[in-house]
């Protein structure tokens, strides 16, 4: 039987939504045992957060809760509360991302957590932090406002946009999945727990790399460029005869290497092309040269040339399309968890020394309430792996 990282691993899952699921279903992936509590009759809020549905839940609900056990607990009534803090005594990690101080009142708090096992490491996930911004509702989307992230996407005479996805979610919960792992080495040689926090908006704000960066050497606040790239050229969507080509140039040689290849011989020596910093200040009439060739051809032809040479460039393509052609490339994209669920987007690490955990389908509510109190009520009884459900 193959080890896995995580292997061993308990966590009690606290979490909804999306940032919390997110990086638990990580911790899954990775070999450990999460056991997610939901509130009895609804369970997480995705739960019902559709169309699309599936057989038994919601795409959105299914898409971070992979490989998990679900258990429902009314955290106002005592005799749960008191199972609540037996699987605090038994877990390695609790997430959280309840309202802050909430927990409190039902003694699963950090401080109270503590005392019933120092060893646990304690992660709360937040909007904007535990001190002055800790009353304030934390959705990805306000935060993409907030955080600015809002303010350098779309085209510069659009609105502010935000990004397709719930980014920032994705990234904090990564963020927490790093910082568990990091206070599990920690433990190991302390032998101590600890309370770890992350959130939203200093998620996002540590993800901005060279935007910031900008901001920080110049004090002037980057703006919405579109496609294009504030630093080089070209790098952005250019139009050819059917769709748009994503071309990204990283320096003068690949520079000379695409004018060639467009016929366009003597671009790179023309002075105003020469250097990066003089693409960039001269990017309109670069921009104009090029399509002016490119639009003789499709996206996808330029592609194969273009590729075909080094140049880093592709189509722009739908989602059906980007699966398509990562698994062109022999990546292995998707995942089939099997029964007759939906297919899932796989962990994205692989390892050399050990294989993957079993993908197991995302748990109907409270699927696993029995088998968890049963374990929970006998110190001696183990855990059985998850059997994935037959369909009935």
């Amino acid at each position: 039987m193959q080890t896995l990282p995580m292997d061993g691993v308990v966590v009690a899952d606290f979490s909804r939504v999306l940032a919390g699921p997110y990086a638990t279903m990580l911790l899954a992936d990775l070999g450990a045992t999460v056991i997610k509590v939901e509130r009895p009759g609804s369970g997480d809020d995705t739960r019902s957060w559709g169309p699309p549905w599936t057989e038994h839940s919601s795409s959105y609900f299914e898409s971070v809760n992979r490989g998990k056990r679900s258990i429902t607990l009314d955290l106002g009534d005592p005799q749960d509360q008191e199972s609540a803090r037996e699987l605090i005594r038994r877990a390695d990690v609790l997430v959280e991302n309840f309202k802050h101080g909430s927990l409190a009142r039902y003694g699963l708090d950090y401080e109270s957590a503590r005392e019933i096992n120092p060893r646990l490491i304690y992660t709360s996930i937040s909007g904007f932090g535990s001190k002055d911004g800790a009353h304030l509702p934390g959705y990805d989307f306000v935060v993409q406002a907030l955080g600015g992230l809002m303010s350098i996407t779309g085209e510069p005479d659009g609105p502010p946009m935000k990004v397709g996805v719930a980014v920032v979610d994705v990234l904090t919960g990564k963020d927490a999945a790093l910082g568990i792992m990091a206070a599990l080495r920690h433990r190991e040689l302390t032998g101590f727990g600890q309370h770890v926090e992350v959130n939203l908006l200093s998620s996002l704000l540590a993800s901005l790399v060279n935007q910031m960066s900008s901001l920080l050497t110049t004090g002037i606040a980057p703006q919405r460029m579109g496609n294009r790239h504030p630093s080089i050229a070209p790098y952005e969507a250019l139009r050819c005869e059917d769709a748009f080509l994503a071309v990204a140039i990283g320096n003068d040689g690949q520079f000379r290497k695409l004018g060639e290849a467009l016929g366009l011989v003597t671009l790179a020596d023309d002075p105003r092309f020469a250097t990066n910093a003089q693409r960039v200040a001269n990017r309109e009439e670069l921009v104009r040269q090029l399509e002016n060739v490119l639009g003789a051809r499709t996206a996808a032809d330029w592609q194969q040339r273009l590729q075909g040479i080094g140049i880093a460039c592709g189509q722009v393509n739908d989602l059906s399309r980007a699966v398509h052609y990562a698994e062109s490339l022999g990546l292995r994209p998707m995942v089939d968890p099997g029964d007759g669920a939906a297919m899932q987007v796989r962990t994205p690490i692989d390892f050399s020394g050990h294989g993957s955990a079993e993908v197991t389908p995302p748990p109907r509510l409270g699927e696993h309430t029995k088998e968890v109190l049963a374990w929970l009520e006998d110190a001696e009884r183990q855990l059985s792996p998850i059997v994935a459900r037959r369909n009935s």
